[in-house]
């Protein structure tokens, strides 16, 4: 019979890309070191392939292993798929969905959902990964994530983008600027000002970066926030002005007394958040299932005043 590799062989091949040490894949896999060294030499053997380059360095992927490492991947979800397709009558959405959320719209999100999701499911596990949107698109492209909730994603043949819903951006203005009088601020008014953003990966960089074009703006990269509390107290000092999503201006700005949030005319104020999974994947009643219940979370942020849409 022609040679396969094992899942266990695939496992460490995994621990041994992401980790790049011996000893910490050994770890993360839950065998000795031996064990782990032998059956990779093995699988290398057995392949005829070198995946890994072994220097004074440390080791790193070699061409070999860096083409092989997401057919490994997709591999170990294929088994994983066998488990879940046989277990798809059971109840529980599959007992355990990997969640990838945006840190701009997820904290604020999750508390609406978490309490929908346990009264339906009350066994289902949930594991919840906040990263940047470009990050969660990798995760669930590698297969290490299930699905994410991730803002005015680009359409792709490889998955599946639910809308959740349509969620207002306003801009946030010190008390004591030129502008704070204003009701709505026109676009062209902004022409010189400073506007901060989030680093690169977040939706929200490339919004700023589009409304600094629109209006001649200054986009000021030198001073990139790491997060929405970091720029909002940048635009409290002074810094430069800030857009802000409706969820986390109905959490976090009731404790924020020196900034006004203000409307923008001439330019699209809003961001649209969606569900997102693999195409063609075995499990996709269950991300729809989860798609109604995270819809019945949205309209319980309308109850609570926040500006979000179906």
């Amino acid at each position: 019979m022609r040679y396969r590799p094992s899942p266990r062989q695939l496992e460490y091949f995994i621990a041994l890309a992401e980790t790049l040490h011996f000893g910490r894949a050994s770890e993360k896999c839950h065998v000795s070191q031996p064990t782990l060294s032998s059956q990779f030499k093995l699988l290398e053997d057995q392949l005829g392939a070198t995946l890994l380059e072994r220097g004074s360095g440390g080791i790193s992927l070699s061409a070999a292993g860096e083409r092989l490492l997401p057919l490994a991947r997709q591999a170990l979800e294929n088994l994983d798929e066998i488990v879940t397709v046989a277990q798809a009558g059971r109840s529980n959405l599959g007992g355990l969905i990997r969640l990838g959320v945006s840190p701009t719209f997820g904290p604020y999100f999750m508390p609406f959902l978490l309490p929908i999701l346990k009264r339906a499911f009350p066994a289902l596990e949930l594991y919840i990964r906040e990263d940047r949107p470009n990050l969660l698109e990798g995760g669930l492209a590698a297969g290490t994530l299930d699905c994410i909730v991730t803002p005015d994603i680009v359409p792709a043949v490889d998955r599946v983008a639910r809308e959740l819903c349509t969620e207002s951006v306003s801009l946030a203005v010190p008390r004591g600027h030129p502008l704070a009088g204003l009701k709505s601020i026109p676009v062209e008014m902004l022409r010189g000002e400073k506007l901060l953003a989030l680093g690169q990966g977040f939706r929200l960089h490339n919004d700023v970066q589009a409304l600094a074009r629109a209006a001649g703006a200054e986009f000021r990269q030198d001073y990139e926030g790491t997060s929405l509390d970091a720029m909002r107290q940048m635009a409290s000092i002074g810094m430069g002005l800030a857009l802000f999503p409706a969820a986390y201006i109905a959490s976090e700005f009731g404790k924020e007394p020196d900034l006004l949030l203000k409307k923008v005319e001439g330019i699209a104020m809003q961001r649209t958040m969606f569900l997102v999974w693999r195409r063609g994947s075995s499990r996709s009643s269950h991300y729809e299932e989860l798609l109604s219940l995270a819809l019945q979370a949205v309209d319980a942020m309308q109850v609570e005043g926040i500006d979000v849409v179906k």
